[in-house]
């Protein structure tokens, strides 16, 4: 029995690792002296960063790159370890974040180490899942450990709410997903996505109660993603959570599930139902454009930072679901370097954020940045050059990224999509230049100056290396081109 699943251990050696160091960590956590828990939280966030660190590097150094795991459940490809060493590489941002802001907020559960890597680890899993079956088990896996993690402020109404709703609707979309899971096994006896591709080929419009029966399934399937990333006109629950759960718990939220669920959508949908393009296509097209009209749209109304961040999400949802609605290569290598620049340009807007805390607590407002160039100057200009590649100005990352995805909309004669989503980037540019005129334009009497607290290393190390990356990969896109063409060949 070993030797059946000697060469699946192989190919799970990342994940393995990681299980094996939270354990550690949980018995570490466990056992350790009581009265002590902001120390041992430190010394967890420390050990886990090397947990992470270990398991990217032996992610990198896999001999293994294409293989079929335990039974047709799992797959090890290009795109899986291509959005693996993002999530890895995520988590690791928000562990660097996590030092300062735990102390600031005297929260002293060590079981937030323990958690965040759990959610990691599932996240790997689900980008690997090559089956109804295991994809499941890992969104659950995922989910439980996010819903603790929104209400990890017991005491704080707004956390406990957060982490309410997103159980709530959790369990709703969950619902979605089996439902629409059943149908399609109902349909067909099997739940792996290449059996499920094999089986479809060349069904097509001939085959009208096939087709019928599944595009149903699949639009069961396609809402549960959607409330899954936060698409419109799905979206409601995000800017709650987002509001309510702590900050850098927020910014997990808005970079490392997606992460994981682009990927899942891309390997559902091009890999098990790529015959039923003109059918999936309809509903992604749809989404997109809801998702920036009320990405953008939303965003002008919001007067606190983390709420205007939740809607600025929304709309990067609804840009990256063009290259998913494309049907084309060449629009999965627009996902795959969105989500690299995304991920850059998310870590360092909460790490500003982050960094703007006083000594009577973190900004909740907008009105809170008013005259930051006088208090921070460094911080100011880190914060706009952020906030406009966000809008997709020159010669700024943000600008490639949507560059690159709107091209793929035009290739596959998506002119709608394309228009709007220039569109939508313009009327962006209004809420996120309000932002830069608070930050600058401000008269100094019209707000009393309170100074800010000092900036931990990590979180200066994190702000220096996202500025860096924003700024030039614009300059030097050619490596960021291959990998993202490399995991899109994966799949296709």
């Amino acid at each position: 029995m070993f030797y059946l699943f000697e060469s699946d251990f192989l190919g799970l050696i990342p994940e393995t690792f990681l299980l094996l160091g939270l354990s550690t960590l949980l018995g570490y956590g466990v056992w350790y002296e009581k009265g002590r828990e902001s120390e041992m939280t430190s010394h967890q966030l420390w050990v886990g960063g090397l947990c992470l660190a270990f398991t990217f590097i032996l992610l990198c150094e896999s001999p293994l790159m294409n293989m079929i795991l335990c039974f047709n459940t799992l797959i090890i490809d290009g795109m899986s370890a291509y959005l693996k060493a993002l999530i890895l590489l995520s988590t690791l941002c928000i562990f660097g974040l996590s030092f300062s802001y735990l102390q600031q907020e005297r929260i002293k559960a060590f079981e937030y180490v323990i958690l965040l890597l759990l959610a990691t680890l599932s996240l790997m899993l689900m980008v690997s899942s090559y089956d109804f079956i295991s994809l499941y088990l890992a969104i659950e896996f995922q989910s439980l450990g996010l819903y603790v993690l929104a209400a990890l402020k017991r005491d704080n109404e707004y956390s406990t709410e957060a982490g309410l709703k997103y159980f709530v609707l959790g369990a709703f979309s969950s619902g979605f997903y089996l439902f629409g899971a059943s149908l399609i096994y109902g349909l067909t006896g099997t739940t792996n996505f290449e059996d499920l591709g094999i089986l479809f080929t060349g069904v097509g419009p001939t085959d009208l109660f096939t087709q019928g029966s599944v595009v149903v399934g699949l639009l069961f399937l396609s809402v549960a993603f959607l409330f899954k990333i936060s698409a419109a006109p799905f979206h409601m629950w995000s800017p709650d959570v987002y509001e309510g759960a702590p900050t850098v718990i927020t910014a997990f939220f808005s970079v490392a599930p997606k992460l994981a669920l682009f990927g899942v959508l891309i390997r559902v949908f091009y890999l098990g139902f790529f015959d039923f393009l003109f059918s999936w296509q309809q509903i992604f097209f749809f989404c997109s454009l809801a998702s920036m009209v009320f990405g953008s749209f939303g965003a002008l109304a919001q007067v606190k930072i983390k709420r205007l961040l939740a809607f600025s999400s929304i709309g990067h949802v609804g840009y990256m679901l063009i290259g998913l609605a494309t049907g084309s290569l060449q629009g999965l290598q627009g996902i795959f370097l969105y989500l690299l620049i995304y991920l850059v340009m998310t870590i360092n807007a909460f790490s500003v954020v982050l960094s703007l805390r006083t000594h009577e607590g973190e900004p909740r407002f907008l009105l809170d940045l008013k005259n930051l160039n006088l208090k921070s100057p460094i911080l100011a200009l880190t914060f706009s050059l952020t906030l406009f590649s966000m809008a997709g100005i020159p010669p700024l990352a943000g600008f490639l990224s949507k560059f690159y995805l709107f091209f793929a909309a035009l290739d596959a004669s998506l002119y709608s999509l394309a228009i709007l989503g220039v569109l939508s980037s313009v009327i962006s540019c209004f809420y996120y230049i309000s932002i830069i005129k608070l930050m600058y334009f401000h008269k100094a009497e019209e707000v009393q100056l309170k100074p800010l607290v000092g900036i931990d290393g990590q979180k200066g190390f994190l702000l220096g290396i996202t500025f860096f990356g924003i700024l030039f990969i614009f300059l030097y896109p050619s490596p960021f081109f291959l990998l993202s063409h490399a995991a899109a060949l994966s799949i296709s």
